[in-house]
């Protein structure tokens, strides 16, 4: 299984209009066949310690059968449409994909 985690870092981190329109076109990826689970999240208020990183606007965490269901995603027409409609609201994007063991 593959995990495919990314942060989003807003254009104008103090937009709620534009926090809502990116969680809002996250929400459509849903619909991509090879997504075994997805959630969306922003930062939590916990504890500020060195190794926490809350800079992030939001986040998306999903889970895939394997690389070539990450690699069908990237070429999705959903996904593209995602990127077409919402990467004017960020400035930033950092992407960590990691296998399960």
């Amino acid at each position: 299984m593959l995990i495919h985690q990314v942060f989003f870092w807003l254009r104008d981190p103090q937009s709620e209009n534009d926090r809502v329109k990116l969680i809002a076109g996250l929400k459509t990826l849903k619909q991509v066949k090879t997504i075994k689970q997805m959630h969306i999240g922003i930062p939590a208020p916990t504890e500020q310690r060195g190794v926490v990183d809350n800079s992030y606007s939001v986040s998306e965490l999903m889970f895939f059968e394997d690389l070539e269901g990450q690699a069908a995603y990237q070429e999705d027409p959903i996904h593209q449409q995602f990127v077409k409609d919402c990467s004017s609201l960020w400035t930033k994007v950092v992407v960590y994909d990691s296998m399960i063991v």
